[in-house]
């Protein structure tokens, strides 16, 4: 099975070692066990010998992933993040919300990597990154909305607009996931965080970058990442589209939901900032 995607590949490569695990397994008594195609019985063999006699057992069935799992997955986890950022809205105060913006930036940023860098799905933490991002949500999106009344609901609905219709243009083949659009996307997008991380590190020693005070070069930057966290779904939706062609195994489901989420995360915190920079001073 091969695929331009190197995420792809090295999740399928994992598959692939998992369902032939099963296919080697010693005799009760230490002989090597062979692979079902290669055993033969003899002809006038009625029955085949009783599982555990010195012969293989067929390996465990492993489910496969389905477009179905993601969805459930990815509605799980958006349930999830939804009800960590209520509870952060409602319990935290106004005067912790820089601590609960800061560290569940930080925690979700560390979480994020390690499911990203990750050569096996771990659902688990995939959970615990929706806990995370929900409070880390849930604070940024209350301290704009005590700044500019309503512009989270615009933003949401924004978000969730954008995500839907990248949908319908990537069934509708308007836009494909070439080659050669996949490692431009790979670029851009590792081009992008870069520029955050330096202009964080730069904000922290008080330097003024313009890319993040409404001036019109934030503006244009604001643009660029909406246009890019847009396209990222092209690229969810074609690991999604080839990781079920391919037969991972279910629980690979979470991590495609796990990109969805963090493209949904990005794209919507990008707007509610764009939206921002329109709103007039009370």
């Amino acid at each position: 099975m091969k695929t331009s995607n190197p995420v792809l590949a090295r999740l399928g490569q994992a598959a692939e070692r998992e369902r032939a695990a099963g296919y080697a397994q010693p005799g009760p008594y230490g002989q090597p066990g062979y692979p079902p195609q290669q055993y033969q019985p003899y002809p006038q063999q009625q029955q085949p010998y009783p599982p555990g006699y010195g012969y293989p057992t067929a390996a465990p069935a492993t489910t496969s992933m389905t477009l179905d799992d993601v969805v459930v997955k990815t509605v799980m986890m958006l349930a999830i993040l939804g009800a960590a950022a209520a509870a952060t809205w409602t319990l935290v105060p106004d005067q912790l919300l820089g601590l609960a913006w800061g560290g569940g930036a930080l925690v979700g940023l560390v979480l994020g990597m390690i499911i990203s860098f990750s050569r096996m799905a771990n659902p688990a933490l995939v959970v615990v990154y929706a806990v995370v991002e929900g409070v880390f949500v849930g604070a940024v999106s209350k301290a704009f909305d005590h700044l500019y009344e309503g512009i989270v609901l615009q933003a949401v609905v924004a978000t969730f607009g954008v995500f839907f219709l990248m949908a319908m243009l990537y069934k509708a083949r308007v836009i494909r996931a070439t080659p050669k659009f996949i490692k431009i996307m790979i670029a851009v997008i590792g081009g992008l965080f870069a520029v955050m991380m330096i202009n964080l590190v730069f904000s922290l020693f008080g330097v003024n970058t313009h890319l993040r005070d409404g001036s019109p070069l934030a503006i244009g930057f604001s643009l660029v990442c909406i246009v890019a966290a847009s396209l990222s779904f092209v690229l969810n939706f074609h690991e999604i589209e080839e990781g079920v062609r391919m037969g991972l195994p279910q629980r690979y489901a979470w991590t495609a939901a796990f990109g969805i989420v963090v493209g949904l995360v990005w794209l919507y915190l990008e707007v509610l900032r764009l939206l921002s920079y329109f709103q007039g001073d009370d």
